[in-house]
């Protein structure tokens, strides 16, 4: 049981830090000023998987795409259903993911 706890922990750490490095890679490969198409639907697919908290703060702390309606509505949205369900499987003892 502890080793589906760490399992989760590091998932959760993971997802994380690769939101928060695509939303880097993103700035630096086309800056402020994106007239290529940037690639939303990564970012999106990143924080539905678990990194949505991390892409909305480091969106501030870069002060990258704060103009974006869409991200600025989805990603609290999403990180309030990603904090929920990880609070749910970390209280139920992960039950759902056993099979017994």
């Amino acid at each position: 049981m502890v080793l589906l706890y760490i399992v989760l922990s590091v998932y959760i750490f993971a997802v994380n830090f690769y939101s928060v490095m695509l939303l880097i890679s993103q700035r630096n490969e086309f800056g402020d000023n994106a007239t290529k198409p940037t690639g939303d639907g990564k970012i999106i697919l990143a924080a539905i998987l678990g990194g949505a908290l991390a892409v909305y703060i480091s969106m501030f702390v870069m002060r990258y795409r704060i103009k974006n309606i869409l991200f600025m509505i989805l990603m609290p949205v999403i990180a309030v259903l990603n904090i929920y369900f990880f609070y749910l499987a970390y209280s139920s003892g992960l039950s759902f993911i056993v099979v017994r």
